[in-house]
């Protein structure tokens, strides 16, 4: 199981608002998508983290993370939520298996 993490810096002036709107509309959007499971979307809680809003969510394998970054349900999340809100992101894979040689994850 492929574990995906993407953390988003915000753009100025996006305030709390805003950022629950975001928060609502990922996962409304991404739970449309068959291959991922276990959707998280969240708000940072410690102030001096400089990730204040992230996504993470279970994938089968690298080959079902590599399709869901194409999906277009991702483009359209990309596009509707995360374009003019957020100003850096940064997306993280691990291998959540004990034991599993990641060269077949």
């Amino acid at each position: 199981m492929v574990h995906l993490i993407a953390l988003y810096r915000l753009a100025d002036g996006v305030g709390d608002d805003k950022l629950d709107d975001m928060l609502r509309v990922s996962r409304s959007l991404l739970f449309r998508v068959q291959e991922v499971h276990n959707v998280r979307t969240g708000r940072n809680i410690e102030g001096d983290n400089p990730w204040p809003f992230f996504v993470s969510m279970d994938l089968e394998s690298m080959d079902k993370a590599q399709m869901f970054l194409n999906d277009p349900v991702w483009v359209k999340f990309n596009q509707d939520v995360v374009r003019g809100n957020t100003t850096t992101s940064e997306i993280l894979l691990f291998e959540t298996d004990p034991g599993k040689d990641v060269r077949y994850s």
